[in-house]
């Protein structure tokens, strides 16, 4: 493995490291904000904004570090360049593959083993629910390379 594979998988590991402490931040700015308001829209949305916030602050410092031999980057663009990746992985994207995975080819006909198991342990779904619940973790899956990609080769990327 060459120097330069082995960089880019330590910044694949360190982006999948913000992206775990950016998913803490989601689930706890929506429960409080759900709490305070009642309101699920608001809290999704503040959600949403302040957690490509933090993972532009943490990315900024841990995973793309500017290259003081490049260009430097205008930090409001690149802010600007997170929050579209964003747009496109978290909002549109992950919503395009759970109607996939839900409505247009039903995961859930391929965990019948799965289902009884958890049948047998006292947890019934519909499959329906399985997808939906199965449904995020496989957008991971596609979700999380593609939003290394557009960070570290456009967001974040220096001339």
């Amino acid at each position: 493995m060459s120097d330069r594979t082995k960089d880019i998988f330590k910044q694949f590991i360190r982006f999948g490291l913000v992206g775990i402490s950016n998913t803490a931040v989601s689930y706890l700015v929506y429960a409080l904000t759900f709490r305070l308001t009642d309101n699920y829209f608001l809290a999704n949305v503040l959600s949403w904004l302040i957690s490509v916030l933090n993972a532009y602050l943490w990315q900024n410092i841990f995973v793309f570090r500017e290259d003081s031999n490049a260009q430097k980057r205008v930090w409001w663009k690149v802010l600007l360049k997170t929050y579209m990746a964003y747009a496109f992985t978290g909002l549109f994207l992950n919503n395009v593959l759970l109607w996939l995975w839900v409505d247009i080819i039903d995961i859930s006909r391929f965990a019948e083993g799965i289902l009884s198991a958890l049948k047998e342990y006292g947890v019934s779904m519909t499959g329906r629910e399985f997808a939906g619940y199965a449904g995020p973790l496989l957008n991971m899956v596609v979700v999380i390379p593609i939003n290394f990609v557009m960070n570290k080769f456009w967001a974040y990327r220096q001339k």
